[in-house]
């Protein structure tokens, strides 16, 4: 079963307070970041800290996922080696532009595995889409490597490559935005969408989320422990929506072997587009434990 990412928060890998504090919210995901969360001459610190924290942490439930600095940057041959006995369940590789990126980290992880006896593929890849190559390449990059489990969007940073002004409406990234969720869901991959940078507008937060999930996304990243709980309720159906779904299979069962293909119910058509939405909507509630059948 797909992993669970309604909410990854995102906190700087150089502070282990936060840390702490981040692996008691049973926040879906975790990322310790080694990149932009930390300065210049905190980079060796910062992977001791995370080091030490998924080796001495009880964080849960929740997944403990790295991000590292990009591919081609000095640090991120360092950032591995320093990481990688303490086992973390993933690393999240940001501002990803070709596959041969995802490929090379991909085989590098593959022989940390094989030295030290772990299952190949146990650690996830997670990646980041956040230039505007990277976009122009986002086919390629979400067949890179079967370790590959989501495609994250990273507006801030593409607006700034592509010298846009960002906008609460977004239009300017929208383009992009709407490209994840279209190549993670050809390759069967999550997309993951971008942070909202605002911390105490929480309806702004809300309706963005909602917006995100309209358009397939089916989690969020975020920067703070106050977003948690908004994102996540997003994305966990309801138990309306649940039982509206069981009811709506139920009916095209019952149609379907009486010869019917598309029918009305409560007002609409339904077809198999509909079903599909339905079997989505079991399949979320099935993952976040709210559904078993």
């Amino acid at each position: 079963m797909r992993r669970v990412r309604r909410a990854l928060l995102f906190t700087p890998g150089d502070e282990m307070h936060k840390i702490e504090k981040a692996a008691k919210l049973n926040v879906d995901s975790l990322i310790m970041d080694l990149e932009d969360g930390v300065a210049l001459n905190r980079k060796a610190e910062a992977r001791r800290t995370v080091a030490t924290a998924l080796r001495t942490l009880g964080f849960g439930q929740t997944e403990r996922l790295v991000r590292l600095n990009p591919a081609g940057s000095p640090w991120q041959g360092d950032d591995l080696s320093a990481t990688i006995d303490a086992r973390p369940d993933g690393y999240v590789l940001p501002k990803v532009e070709s596959p041969e990126e995802v490929r090379v980290l991909s085989t590098t992880i593959a022989a940390a595995e094989r030295a030290r006896g772990w299952p190949e593929g146990s650690i996830r890849l997670l990646v980041m889409i956040e230039t505007a190559l990277g976009v122009l390449q986002l086919r390629q990059i979400a067949a890179a490597d079967p370790r590959l489990e989501a495609l994250i969007f990273g507006a801030e940073d593409l607006a700034g490559d592509l010298g846009a002004t960002r906008t609460p409406e977004g239009w300017e990234i929208f383009y992009a935005r709407s490209a994840v969720v279209v190549a993670a869901a050809a390759y069967g991959l999550q997309a993951i969408d971008m942070i909202f940078a605002h911390l105490t507008d929480l309806d702004g937060l809300s309706r963005e989320t909602r917006q995100a999930a309209q358009m397939g996304y089916s989690g969020k990243t975020v920067i703070h422990p106050r977003q948690i709980e908004p994102v996540q309720a997003v994305f966990t159906p309801s138990s309306e929506e649940i039982e509206r779904a069981q009811r709506l299979i139920e009916a095209y069962a019952e149609f379907q072997a009486g010869g019917t293909g598309a029918f009305a119910w409560e007002g609409k058509m339904v077809d198999a587009p509909m079903i599909r939405a339905a079997e989505q909507t079991l399949a979320r509630a099935r993952a976040a434990g709210l559904f078993e059948g």
